[in-house]
């Protein structure tokens, strides 16, 4: 039995996900795209374990999956395969054996976002599906200031849209937000992210930074007694999962 790890990219602009289960359960997701050439490939129902499920309609550049099977197939067969029938909105850009014991999800350390915010004179009708536009440039040091008081281990229930009652309490690394002339990006890694978590932080920090509310927030959004929560989600189609690190 052969431990396959996957390194693919995917524009999520027309999938309800990575994963949808329970009463939102559909078969239009990147996991299932994948789970059909996997048994279209062996013959085989395997189980697929991703690094980071990412929310509908949003993108990424280095999603990590693991399956295991009985396939004799070489690794450079394994990814041409997958290339050769997957459509052309998802690839995989590496195949690698590993030991049997390794886990997408469960061996990952750390998970780092990236969100793209244009801001140029003019919405880029070719970028459209991979940015957010924002009218107005909002001002970076304000962001800056603001996400310096996310870094470290909090509990982010208030920036998140999550129900369930497992653990809200994750550690954010890093924080960091870079501008030219059109775009702005936010990036930010962290042990974990909550359901919509990313989005709301990027959201919360924009209107931080278009002065629609305080920097002070972030503080009480933090304390998970206050009724005052997050931003709503920031569109998800400027969001990109960038790296998985294990």
């Amino acid at each position: 039995m052969k431990n396959i790890k996957l390194t693919i990219e995917y524009d999520g602009s027309r999938y309800n996900g990575w994963q949808r289960l329970g009463k939102e359960e559909t078969d239009h997701t990147v996991e299932n795209k994948l789970l059909e050439i996997i048994q279209k490939m062996t013959g085989e129902q395997v189980e697929l374990n991703c690094g980071c499920r990412t929310e509908a309609g949003v993108h990424a550049y280095a999603q990590v999956v693991n399956f295991k099977t009985k396939s004799e197939m070489k690794l450079y067969e394994i990814k041409n395969y997958f290339n050769r029938y997957l459509p052309m909105d998802i690839a995989v850009l590496e195949a690698e054996e590993m030991p049997e014991r390794y886990h997408a999800s469960l061996n990952a350390k750390s998970k780092t976002y990236l969100y793209r915010i244009a801001i140029g004179d003019a919405p880029s009708v070719f970028d459209r599906k991979y940015t957010y536009y924002c009218f107005h440039a909002p001002e970076i040091a304000r962001m800056k200031v603001a996400a310096e008081q996310l870094i470290g281990k909090h509990d982010f229930k208030n920036f998140s849209s999550v129900k369930k009652s497992k653990s809200t309490m994750k550690e954010i690394y890093l924080i960091e937000i870079n501008q030219d002339a059109k775009e702005i990006q936010v990036k930010v890694k962290a042990n974990d992210f909550l359901h919509n978590m990313a989005r709301m932080l990027v959201s919360t920090l924009l209107e931080i930074g278009l002065k629609e509310r305080p920097s002070e927030d972030i503080a009480k959004i933090l304390d998970p007694e206050s009724e005052i929560v997050g931003s709503a989600p920031a569109s998800a189609q400027g969001l990109f999962l960038q790296e998985i690190e294990y």
